[in-house]
């Protein structure tokens, strides 16, 4: 019988953090399809965490290379994707956010003239191949009258994002610098819509599986019947497996990746507060005790927590303190870490992919 327990380990190798790493930052995010990157100093420590080998500088570079880039593809929140996915995503994922963002935008005087100016000002700003830092970029608007008070610029940046002008690329100083996305992803992928939203939930189940239709509902943002159509696709190419009365779908491949590395999966991890590993899922029971979730999220303001896991379950959080060049980890357990599990943790951290 497969337990909760079995269904966080089978995530942790699912997802790589487990097991064989990708062999490139590309691949890595490629098969999360979409990894969400509101920080992005963790962004870049979750790829490095699942690539083999995988280095900070390796992922950066990846970005400078055009293979992976960032923008608002869905649910209207940062992610990374691998650039060729980026149009196809957003097919899918924007209309229901745009949609309701038509109040927020008409509550900030951006109507579709002001939207319209601003594009043009952008494409003239990044045409020819340039980039520039968000800053920089709203100082365009700015000084050409488009004012970016009281959050206009950000809404404008993100509605540019989400209609597909522009995405965020390479990385200077640890920023990454907004493109033009015609300019930035000469060969997209463009598949039809039935075969887009049956690749995106098979390529889901794939890279986060065991999980329910409820966790990628949630993770997609899809409607129901976009999900459905999706599941028609995929469904006949995935396993499933019940746990607690719950049906789970997955890889096929995940059961023997685990049996393989199931040590690998019990080991201590030291994870980014916006990893895939909570955020993917719409329950996070199977890896997070309910009686401790709200230790990730103080106060529920919606910014997460990174999180130290053992054999699969989150039993506490960790910070790195000290000045740059000298931090030190620092981690406090739920209840109490095991001996193990305390001495784990600072060499996790000396040994990873960690901003120092």
């Amino acid at each position: 019988m497969t337990t909760m327990g079995d269904i966080a380990l089978l995530r942790l190798v699912a997802q790589r953090l487990a097991g064989p790493g990708h062999d490139t930052a590309a691949g890595a995010v490629r098969w999360l399809t979409a990894a969400q990157a509101q920080d992005h100093a963790g962004a870049v420590t979750s790829v490095a965490l699942r690539t083999a080998g995988g280095t900070r500088a390796a992922v950066e570079a990846a970005f400078d290379a055009g293979e992976i880039v960032k923008s608002w593809p869905m649910r209207g929140t940062l992610h990374l994707v691998a650039a060729e996915d980026l149009p196809w995503i957003l097919t899918l994922g924007v209309p229901r956010v745009m949609a309701k963002a038509v109040v927020r935008q008409a509550e900030l005087a951006l109507d579709d003239k002001t939207l319209e100016y601003a594009r043009q000002l952008t494409q003239e700003a990044l045409g020819g191949g340039r980039s520039m830092r968000r800053d920089e970029l709203i100082g365009v608007w700015d000084e050409a009258g488009v004012t970016p008070a009281g959050q206009r610029g950000y809404h404008i940046l993100r509605h540019l994002a989400m209609t597909g002008v522009v995405c965020f690329g390479p990385v200077r100083a640890g920023e990454q610098l907004v493109v033009l996305v015609e300019e930035w992803i000469p060969q997209p992928r463009r598949p039809e819509r039935d075969e887009a939203l049956g690749e995106l939930a098979l390529r889901y189940f794939r890279g986060h599986g065991p999980a329910t239709v409820k966790d990628y509902t949630r993770w997609a943002g899809l409607t129901a019947t976009e999900v459905k159509a999706g599941l028609a696709v995929a469904r006949p190419l995935l396993a499933t497996i019940q746990a607690g009365g719950v049906e789970y779908l997955m890889d096929p491949a995940t059961p023997d990746l685990l049996a393989a590395h199931r040590k690998a999966a019990r080991e201590v991890l030291l994870l980014p507060g916006f990893d895939e590993y909570m955020l993917g899922y719409a329950d996070r029971s199977a890896a997070l005790p309910a009686e401790h979730a709200d230790r990730i999220v103080p106060g529920g303001n919606g910014v997460f927590q990174p999180t130290v896991v053992s054999a699969g379950q989150v039993v506490g959080t960790w910070r790195a303190a000290g000045k740059a060049g000298r931090r030190e980890v620092a981690a406090t357990p739920f209840t109490a870490f095991t001996r193990s599990v305390a001495a784990a943790v600072p060499k996790r951290y000396a040994a990873g992919p960690y901003p120092r």
